[in-house]
């Protein structure tokens, strides 16, 4: 007999528990089996004898037609119920194993199993033992598996994956309550039917869980699939809900990756990188997932079973779900329960980028793969200078978070007015100069979310937590506030009420209340300065709320891949806002938002210059009249910044005139921003990035220092992270690069530069040149990369290996040969590399080769196709040339004067 696994058809051993190719389980009917006719199959037993024995003995309750499938565990059979005159499918386990669960057991478990009743669980209609044989009969459901269509499809569409896991979610949910854990989660026990999902296998999973382990084992049988196996189930440790929701989370990176978080060449392999690696980021490969449900499944693949989702309804509420409402009706109000930071702005620029003044090694195909996550609309940033969280703070006792506030009313008619309490309370308490306050952008992707408070300190290391609700009492509001310490014990809380139509009167006390709290727990005075261009309208404070929340699902829709549904709520927005105007068109607020959603508008309508002039326009005109009312607003000056810099960016203005007095304007509001306020961390970062236009990599490294300094959680960190990477690299300080590269990997192992980073640093005199581990973290780029990007990222990280054996070939000659084949063969052409950075890097290695001749020839390649570098390659070569600058040739090439 000889036995395939039907996902990657590696020929494996019968009595094996694991795909030795793929690392999938083999005990469920995921194997097909080539039985010649009359050889026992897996059970011991002929096919043809269990279904004899079958009919026999359910003779008059069931007619049993034919075999469906069959697997390690059980043979599947269909099967039509007279008496109710309706098709099932029976389940008959395997002798040996049925002679491990014993048949009182099996029943008992299948029992308790059965009194499960939902609608996204496949229910069981009858069990029993018959000759010996133990069977379970479910529902014969005409539909597929989910591994069925995963393999017809590959990738699931977003908004799809999400309503199969939410669904999966309500079934396992309702089996944790009634004590019943399943194990097993995977696409094969996940069935598809009418457009929603059945989980199967509830009973198997029950009864295994009751066995004797050591005897299980005896049988060449596991509960549980490596591919989505938790931690503490792969080492036999007891497991509760958590392990479930681990292996859906596992389910749901498959459905949008097109592949599970972890692979390996065996069971074994898969479970250590359960166990030690943190998983990749699905956005690197399918940028369309919206960042929210990334940080869903991170929160649940987290390692320890006390740092994930508490319950399979907590992971659902991380992904968008509404409390309490069915998974039919979660994901429908998916995109309009998400949450996305406010007040978006750019952070990196599009591959179609005016030339820059310079362009240093570690850039080349870094700006690239930097910038296509930027035209997904994935990147976003707000007004970050306020109530930003130093980098450097120590162990967090002295940092206080301000979480979103809940609303309470019963049909949630609050939230505006909760989160403007909250942002506005942020601003104030950041005011303080004795306070360091976390970043908006560091508490918002907690914000309706089910997670722990301590999880919540932990997370963004703050000492203390200050949470909040709003609810409706009869004609007044009352807002009760709560200071927790880093564990999440509540250390005081006080409650107000204030009449509803007094709005500013809540917001005021709201401040003066929570500074009290903090002076009475910190011993400390607090002085907060008046907030900044606020109003005295009422209306028009809530107003801007309104208009908040309305940008908010605009970003939502467009994260999901709804342009119509954004367009909508930015047009709502935009309406809200200018109401607001009109009610105070003394405050600067309404018309500096206005000008964030033309702006955003700009960002999200593709690369026609007309549609982004007229919305670039727009934000121009708002923002003028935002500063024509407070000249010194630094949001507004980082707005406008912004506003000009996207212009020079998208190549909008012609005349090279304009374009140098565009990116020259551009600059000194964005500076003259991080004048009046330092912490304008927005700015800060705009700024990383528009220097590589204009300054030196030594200005870009400061300002992308001070970026991180203002806001260690801005949402593009890891962006700001890898720039101060980039450009120590550049620098040529190596102990600095390997310092940011070591926080790139802290913080954001997933990200393919965090590996890319690795790989430069084995091309410095810092590290040894170790080419195996060199063509591992290459390999691992690629295929990390987006498939778009493959063939090129081949080019570049096999050049940088190239140099790494160049470096490699001093002490051992023989190499030098393999380095010249490797530049060989990744030279590449215009198709895949039209910059020719890949010819950039090949000369560097026949440099380190010591072949001028050949680094001359790919050099003058490179800046053919690359005239405006010429500039900077006469400045200054960089280290990567340095040594050549002498050569007349190297000279000649670049214009310089003799």
């Amino acid at each position: 007999m000889t036995t395939t696994c039907s996902h990657c058809g590696a020929a494996t051993a019968p009595s094996a528990l694991f795909c030795s190719g793929c690392g999938r389980s083999l005990s469920q009917a995921s194997v097909a089996i080539a039985t010649p006719p009359g050889v026992p199959t897996l059970s011991g037993a002929p096919t043809l004898d269990i279904l004899g024995t079958l009919r026999i003995a359910l003779a008059g309750r069931y007619d049993v037609e034919r075999e469906l499938g069959r697997g390690g565990m059980a043979t599947v059979f269909l099967a039509r119920e007279p008496r109710h005159d309706r098709e099932v499918a029976i389940k008959v386990l395997h002798p040996e194993l049925a002679a491990t669960l014993g048949g009182d057991r099996f029943e008992r478990e299948i029992r308790l199993a059965a009194k499960l009743q939902h609608p996204h669980i496949l229910g069981l209609y009858d069990s029993g033992v018959a000759e010996g044989l133990l069977y379970y009969v479910m529902p014969f459901v005409r539909g597929e598996s989910l591994r069925d269509r995963l393999a017809r499809e590959g990738q699931l569409p977003v908004d799809e994956a999400i309503q199969i896991t939410l669904e999966v979610a309500d079934a396992l949910g309702h089996a944790h309550d009634h004590g019943i854990i399943h194990r097993d989660v995977k696409p094969e026990n996940i069935l598809l039917a009418n457009g929603h999902a059945l989980v199967a296998d509830f009973g198997i999973a029950r009864a295994l869980s009751e066995a004797d382990s050591h005897k299980l084992t005896q049988t060449g049988m596991a509960v549980g699939t490596p591919v989505y196996m938790a931690p503490e189930q792969s080492m036999g440790e007891k497991v509760g809900p958590q392990a479930d929701i681990y292996s859906l989370a596992c389910v749901l990176f498959e459905l949008l990756a097109g592949e599970p978080p972890f692979a390996g060449k065996n069971a074994t392999a898969i479970m250590a990188r359960h166990a030690m690696e943190p998983p990749r980021s699905v956005r690197v490969v399918r940028s369309a997932v919206p960042e929210e449900v990334e940080e869903a499944i991170f929160a649940a693949l987290e390692k320890s079973p006390a740092d994930r989702p508490k319950s399979a309804a907590a992971f659902a509420q991380l992904l968008g779900a509404a409390p309490g409402s069915t998974a039919t009706m979660r994901v429908r109000g998916y995109t309009a329960t998400r949450r996305l930071p406010s007040n978006p702005y750019i952070t990196t620029a599009p591959p179609a980028a005016p030339v820059a003044r310079w362009r240093r090694p570690a850039m080349l195909g870094a700006l690239g793969a930097i910038v296509a996550l930027l035209l997904a609309g994935a990147a976003a940033w707000r007004f970050a200078g306020r109530g930003a969280a130093s980098g450097t703070a120590g162990n967090g006792s002295g940092r206080v978070a301000v979480l979103y506030f809940d609303d309470r009313s019963a049909e949630h008619t609050l939230g505006p007015l909760a989160d403007g309490l909250t942002e506005g309370l942020i601003d104030a308490l950041a005011s303080a100069p004795s306070l360091t306050v976390i970043s908006r952008d560091a508490v918002a992707r907690f914000r309706g979310a089910a997670v722990a408070p301590d999880s919540v300190a932990r997370a963004v290391r703050a000492g203390y937590l200050v949470r909040g609700e709003v609810e409706p009492e009869r004609d007044d509001i009352r807002v009760t506030l709560r200071l927790d310490d880093a564990s999440g014990v509540n250390l005081r809380r006080v409650s107000f009420r204030r009449p509803a139509g007094n709005l500013l009167a809540i917001r005021d006390t709201l401040t003066d209340v929570a500074a009290e709290l903090l002076r009475a727990e910190l011993g400390q005075e607090l002085r907060l300065k008046a907030q900044r261009a606020s109003t005295a309208s009422a209306d028009a404070w809530l107003l801007v709320q309104r208009g908040e929340q309305a940008r908010r699902r605009g970003e939502a829709a467009a994260a999901n891949g709804d342009p119509a549904g954004n367009d909508r709520a930015f047009s709502e927005a935009d309406t809200l806002l200018a109401r607001a105007a009109t009610a105070d068109p003394r405050w600067p607020q309404p018309e500096l938002l206005r000008g964030v959603v033309a702006y955003r508008r700009s960002r999200l309508v593709g690369r026609d210059p007309a549609l982004i002039r007229r919305w670039v326009d727009s934000g121009v005109v708002h923002v003028a009249r935002a500063l024509a009312l407070a000249p010194q607003l630094p949001d507004g000056l980082e707005l406008r910044g912004n506003l000009r810099y996207w212009s020079w960016l998208m190549g909008l203005e012609a005349d090279p005139v304009r374009q140098k007095a565009l990116l020259d304007s551009a600059r000194a509001d964005l500076e003259k921003a991080t004048t009046l306020n330092p912490r304008q961390a927005g700015a800060w970062a705009t700024l990383s990035h528009l220097y590589y236009q204009v300054a030196t990599p030594t200005e870009v490294q400061i300002a992308a220092q001070r970026a991180l300094e203002a806001d260690e959680f801005l949402s593009n960190a890891d962006v700001i992270l890898g720039r101060l990477f980039l450009s120590s690299y550049d620098l040529g300080q190596f102990d600095k690069a390997e310092q940011w590269c070591g926080e790139l990997g802290r913080r954001f192992a997933a990200i393919p530069l965090a590996v890319r980073c690795r790989l430069y640093l084995l091309t410095t005199k810092n590290k040894a040149p170790d080419v195996a581990l060199a063509w591992r973290l290459a390999d691992s780029v690629v295929a990390r990369a987006p498939a778009a990007q493959r063939p090129a990222q081949r080019l570049f990280m096999d050049m940088l290996v190239g140099a790494v054996i160049a470096r490699a070939s001093r002490t051992t000659p023989a190499l030098a040969d393999s380095a010249r084949h490797v530049v060989r063969r990744a030279t590449g052409d215009a198709t895949i590399d039209p910059a020719r950075d890949a010819a950039y890097t090949g000369a560097w290695v026949y440099s380190l080769l010591g072949d001028r001749d050949a680094a001359l020839q790919l050099l003058r390649e490179y800046l053919a196709a690359n005239p405006g570098r010429v500039d900077a390659f006469r400045d200054d070569p960089g280290w990567w040339f340095r040594d050549m600058a002498g050569d007349p040739r190297f000279r000649r090439l670049v214009g310089a004067t003799e």
